[in-house]
């Protein structure tokens, strides 16, 4: 986690992502520096707008499903589950025994 932390803090302060800039910042906080790690983060970061991947993956909160409904979707798939469950347990059930004659 601490890596991506790194290249996130990088970004912030517009400093380039690499493997010298990451070594630095992990060595700063403290922590063990993995060189296979780094140099893994380091190569899928490359060509990768950090901004856009920010801007998709924030949720605005006017989009966001109201909680009443979300509970309500919650409560159909647990009364569903029982005879899902029960159903699975038979077909087990049916399977092991065919194994057994």
């Amino acid at each position: 986690m601490e890596y991506v932390y790194s290249a996130l803090l990088l970004h912030s302060a517009g400093q380039k992502i690499n493997e010298e800039n990451i070594k630095k910042v992990l060595a700063a906080s403290g922590a063990k520096v993995d060189e296979a790690k780094v140099k893994a983060l380091v190569s899928v970061l490359e060509g990768v707008n950090i901004d856009e991947v920010i801007k998709q993956s924030a949720m605005p909160v006017a989009v966001a499903v109201p909680v009443a409904s979300v509970a309500k979707a919650e409560e159909k798939k647990e009364e569903k589950k029982p005879e899902d469950e029960a159903k699975k347990s038979e077909e087990a059930a049916a399977g092991l025994a065919s194994l057994f004659g």
